[in-house]
């Protein structure tokens, strides 16, 4: 007797990767052991890149902070230095923003960061 074979399930499976795989050049999308690499090589830059997306964001805040404080008058680090001893405890999310969105804002920090130099 020939053994049973659960098609459904398995035409089901490779529809759902092939789905996930639609938008892809050529035969990564349609050709299912190249369209099952793509997707699977897709898992993992997307769990690499969530934890780069972090690093990222954070050289961003440093580059618009150091603009804005060198339009101050202070580099990034003696701004930061000055700040940490004036005891500002304000992140560098929170500062890119004001540098961007509310100069006046972040020149008043500026302000109270440079009398404690």
């Amino acid at each position: 007797m020939p053994r049973s074979v659960n098609h459904v399930a398995s035409r089901n499976r490779r529809k759902k990767i092939l789905s996930l795989t639609r938008g892809n050049f050529g035969g990564r999308a349609n050709v299912w052991t190249v369209a099952k690499n793509t997707w699977e090589k897709g898992l993992q830059y997307a769990y690499r890149d969530r934890k780069n997306k972090k690093c990222t964001f954070r050289a961003l805040w440093i580059q618009r902070i150091n603009a804005a404080a060198r339009l101050e008058g202070l580099s990034y680090s003696q701004l930061m230095g000055a700040l940490k001893k004036a005891g500002i405890e304000i992140n560098r999310k929170v500062l890119a923003d004001l540098a961007m969105n509310q100069p006046q804002a972040f020149k008043a920090i500026v302000e109270q960061a440079k009398k404690s130099i």
